[in-house]
């Protein structure tokens, strides 16, 4: 088994699907590694680091997807703009494709990639299940951006995080809104206690104060009927219209009193919910900061716009989409460990062995063999069911 790691190509990449650290790992499974010139160069991984691991340097990237017979990646299909121009000729038939792809959101790419009749794995579709949880690239790269989003907003506060007392007098702390307590709200959490804010956090779904709490953070209760807000994975379902005005007006006022408001509230596969109006914005006071996470898929913030800062009455809102590739070194590392462990499980004692009836298998293979296998991916596109 070849394993081939290309360059990242999105706008902004910094990141690499496989770090030097990780690859003896794939060597002693009976894998060996080509990778594209450069590709970890950006986040800090020279050629020679790989070349030291064992790895091989391809001649091109031409040359380095004609010869593998898989390749890692971090955003491919419907992850990637430029795909279609740059990878898709390059795949040949029954060469198997691992990385994040937007299957359920960008189902038309899944259709032009299973013309070539590749075998694909979409790691957003991964089941959130005890034997996943080491391959839960989501969950990495969320821990990533939770933390990257205080940072933002912390140096565009005019003011500091911490209570300071100092000659000049007491300097009160600022208060931090986060919106959506998963793994991103939650590491958000966590790093705006470190620097001293006053944190409070709300959830749809009512389970997760406790660990809210046991970041030192106050969780908002608002009254509202939440009991079946979870889906049985353990993500937030999307609200009814009615619910999500409730949500919204209940929601105003601790939004107005804030000085920060980070939100990450998504839904996997759908747009992600608007639950911060043009008018609760409007009520904040100027210098405040929001930092929307969920800017990629919609935003969660009506004045949002993604990777632009906008100015709205003295409130400033960020709507990155690609935090992760700000702190390529470590995500990098985490992304890797998670995409190894998927790739052990499936190439283990020198062979290739996927069964679809496996949850893990079954749960992230989009397409084998020139066919469309994952049924909520055959929904999107309006296929019937697989027998």
């Amino acid at each position: 088994m070849l394993i081939g790691v290309p360059k990242e190509t999105i706008p902004g990449a910094r990141r690499v699907a496989l770090t030097p650290h990780v690859l003896g790992v794939l060597k002693q499974a009976g894998a060996s590694i080509t990778i594209e010139p450069g590709c970890g160069q950006a986040a800090g991984f020279s050629d020679a680091a790989y070349t030291e691991k064992g790895a091989q340097v391809a001649s091109s990237r031409e040359d380095l997807f004609g010869k593998a017979d898989m390749v890692l990646q971090i955003h491919a299909l419907g992850t990637n703009p430029v795909f279609r121009e740059t990878d898709l000729p390059l795949f040949r038939k029954n060469q198997i494709l691992v990385g994040l792809m937007d299957p359920l959101v960008i189902p038309d790419a899944v259709r032009e990639a299973n013309e070539r009749g590749i075998t694909a794995f979409a790691l957003e579709l991964l089941p959130r299940i005890t034997r996943a949880q080491q391959m839960d690239v989501l969950s990495s790269m969320a821990t990533v951006a939770g933390y990257k989003a205080v940072l933002i907003a912390a140096e565009r506060l005019p003011k500091f995080f911490p209570l300071l007392m100092t000659a000049a007098g007491t300097v009160s702390p600022a208060r931090v809104l986060v919106v959506g307590a998963g793994v991103a709200g939650l590491q958000a959490i966590a790093t705006a206690r470190r620097l001293g804010a006053v944190v409070e956090a709300y959830d749809v779904r009512p389970a997760v104060a406790e660990q809210v709490q046991s970041l030192g953070a106050k969780f908002v209760q608002l009254p509202l009927d939440t009991h079946d807000a979870e889906d049985k994975s353990g993500y937030a379902r999307a609200l009814s219209d009615e619910m999500q005005r409730k949500q919204r007006e209940l929601l105003g006022k601790v939004v107005a009193s804030s000085d920060v408001l980070i939100t990450t509230a998504q839904v996997p596969g759908q747009k992600a919910p608007l639950i911060i109006t043009e008018e609760m914005v409007n009520r904040m006071n100027p210098g405040s900061v929001i930092v929307d996470l969920a800017a990629e898929h919609g935003g969660n913030c009506a004045v949002t716009r993604v990777d632009e800062v906008v100015e709205h009455n003295g409130v400033t809102i960020f709507g990155p989409s690609n935090l992760p590739a700000t702190i390529p070194y470590h995500a990098s590392q985490m992304f890797a460990k998670n995409l190894v462990t998927f790739v052990q499980h499936i190439f283990k004692k020198g062979e290739l062995k996927i069964d679809r009836k496996d949850e893990i298998v079954g749960g992230t293979m989009v397409m084998q063999g020139g066919e469309i296998v994952h049924p909520k991916v055959r929904e999107r596109l309006g296929l019937p069911p697989l027998a």
